[in-house]
Formats: C-alpha cells, sequence, structure tokens
C-alpha cells in the first residue's frame, strides 16, 4: 500500500469484510465517528483504519494468509489486520466522558448519552492492555460532561495514576484557564488541542459555543510548556473549506509550533441532516498532505517524533513525512 492506495482508502473510509475474517473488532467512542464499528489494515508499513459498512464499494477477502483489498473486483492492495489494544494498534487510547455539553455538528458525542469511566475503571483497562506486552502509549481523550475545567481535572487524576506505566501519555480534551500546566505537571507527555477548522466562517456553525481564539490562545502556550513536536491539533476537511484557507490554516499553526492532522470528515447518520460536508477525494488528501508536508518541514516540525495519539497509529490519516 503505497500513499496512493492509502489516500483511496481513506476517502472511501469503509470497508465490507465477513466477521470471521476479523478479531477483536473495535468500536470508537470519540468524535465524529463514534458508535461505529473498524478495523485497522496494514501494508507495507502503513496503516488505514476502515468503518465496517457492508454497502462499501471495498470488500475484503482472504487469500492465503493474506488480507485482499478489492474494489470493483480489481485488488487494490494485501495487507493483515491488526488487532486493537485500546481503540487502536500498540496505544491504550481512552475517552474519559462519553458525553459533551457542546453541539459540535460533525460529532455524535453530545447526541449519546454515554458513561463517564472513574479512574479506577480507566486503570483496570491499561492494566489489561500493559500485560499483553503490547502497550507502547497511553492516550486520553473526553467529551465535556460538565464543563471543560471540570474534564480537565479528571484527566489530571487519571495522568497521575497511569503514570507508574512508564510509557509516554498523550492527552486531548478541551483547553481551559490553565489547563495546559496542570496537564503537563500531572505527567502528560504530548497534548492535542483540536481547532477542527481554521475557517472561521465554518467554525461558527459547525461549532456553537466554542471559541476558536481560544483553543489557538491555548495551542500556543501548550507549545512553550511541552515543546516543540509534541502539540498537535485536528483540522477536519470536508465541511466546506477551501483548499486556501486549509492551506493558511496549516502554515499558521506550524508556525506557532503546532502539528496539524488534517482529518477526512466522516459524517454519521445522526448527523447527516445537521451538517452538509463531503468526504475529500484521494487527489485532495495527497495534495493537501503534500501541503503539510512543505509547512511541517518549512518550520522545522518533525510528525515522526510523536509517540501518542494519532501521529503515530496513522489509520484516520495521510500522515506526512511517514506517509509521503
Amino acid at each position: 500500500m503505497d500513499a496512493k492506495i492509502k489516500a483511496v482508502l481513506i476517502s472511501i473510509g469503509s470497508i465490507d469484510i465477513d466477521a470471521s475474517l476479523v478479531g477483536k473488532i473495535g468500536m470508537s467512542t470519540a468524535g465524529p465517528a463514534a458508535g461505529e464499528k473498524s478495523i485497522f489494515f496494514r501494508s507495507g508499513g502503513r496503516r488505514v483504519r476502515l468503518t465496517i459498512d457492508h454497502k462499501s464499494p471495498l470488500h475484503a477477502a482472504l487469500d492465503g494468509e493474506d488480507i485482499v483489498i478489492l474494489m470493483d473486483n480489481r485488488e487494490l492492495t494485501r495487507g493483515r489486520i491488526e488487532e486493537e489494544l485500546i481503540h487502536c494498534p500498540e496505544q491504550a487510547y481512552i475517552t474519559i466522558s462519553e458525553r459533551c455539553i457542546y453541539d459540535c455538528k460533525f460529532c455524535t458525542v453530545p447526541l449519546r448519552d454515554g458513561k463517564i469511566k472513574n479512574t479506577k475503571e480507566i486503570k483496570e483497562l491499561v492494566e489489561v492492555a500493559y500485560h499483553t506486552g503490547l502497550l507502547k502509549a497511553i492516550a486520553i481523550t473526553s467529551g465535556v460532561a460538565d464543563s471543560p475545567g471540570s474534564e480537565v481535572e479528571r484527566a489530571v487524576e487519571v495522568i497521575k495514576v497511569l503514570k507508574k506505566y512508564n510509557v509516554p501519555i498523550g492527552v486531548s480534551v478541551c483547553p481551559a484557564a490553565n489547563s495546559t500546566v496542570m496537564l503537563k505537571e500531572a505527567g502528560a507527555d504530548e497534548i492535542k488541542y483540536n481547532v477542527e477548522t481554521m475557517d472561521r466562517n465554518i467554525f461558527s456553525l459547525v461549532c456553537p459555543g466554542l471559541d476558536l481564539d481560544f483553543i489557538l490562545e491555548a495551542l500556543e502556550e501548550a507549545v512553550s510548556v511541552f515543546g516543540k513536536n509534541k502539540v498537535y491539533s485536528n483540522m477536519l476537511i470536508g465541511l466546506g473549506e477551501s483548499d486556501e484557507t486549509v492551506e493558511q490554516g496549516v502554515e499558521e499553526l506550524a508556525r506557532i509550533g503546532v502539528i496539524p492532522i488534517l482529518r477526512a470528515i466522516d459524517v454519521h447518520p445522526l448527523r447527516s441532516k445537521e451538517i452538509t460536508a463531503d468526504r475529500p477525494s484521494p487527489q485532495r488528501l495527497l495534495k493537501l498532505a503534500k501541503i503539510t508536508k512543505e509547512k511541517l518541514d518549512k518550520y522545522k516540525l518533525r510528525v515522526d517524533q510523536s509517540q501518542t495519539m494519532c501521529l503515530p497509529c496513522g489509520g484516520c490519516d495521510l500522515v506526512p513525512q511517514v506517509d509521503l
């Protein structure tokens, strides 16, 4: 699987696969893909996450020991399915609060009365992952059950307990007053505050109640606290933004030391009547990934130094400096 094939797979985002070919099937509990079952496929040193959908134009078949991905009865690539540890391979990627007071129009978490895991439950999950011998990192994310500040306090408590496992810990939450310093002092190694989109008109429509300027200020502070190559932010692609807006947004983030993660939009049926979005084409994904790589190189940022969360996994995105 080269970068072009991976772009095709991400653009489609789903696969028709028989359950007999899959070991442990994961279900996302955070973000736009919350509630969807998926697999991780690995080929040629690259990884891609695909939602299981029996109506998908992609089909998986077994050929000897290989999983072959077909489209229109033509082989696109072959490789193997990777079993998740927690949410993704090699990481315990855990959502604290599976609910949210905000109503971002691309996200299904606010529509679900999800649970709030306590520290004991999270520690038990990580303990099991640790004893597999496969745990390389821990990632903590969360919705906002009560307030951003309360969620940060939950994350701080969890991180302090999980430091005993002696693996890098990444955290992705909604920023709050003093959240960056609190999370760093608790023991987090990397941090992600998501801008979601750098198109301000679109942001106001799809993220009511959130403040893009506050997020950007928090990201800039995070670079000063966590250091270079340790601060990230997701940008959704397919909300109607132009390529020029994406490039400007990537430049703005990279200039302050933040590594942007370009994420193809996944509109869940629960949100299909509330948002107009189009999953980006393979050509657009490749173009924007190349632009992002140029900006990262310009500001001497390195994706391959990331240890936690989305970048070392790489399943959902075309990762600059890694995939191309």
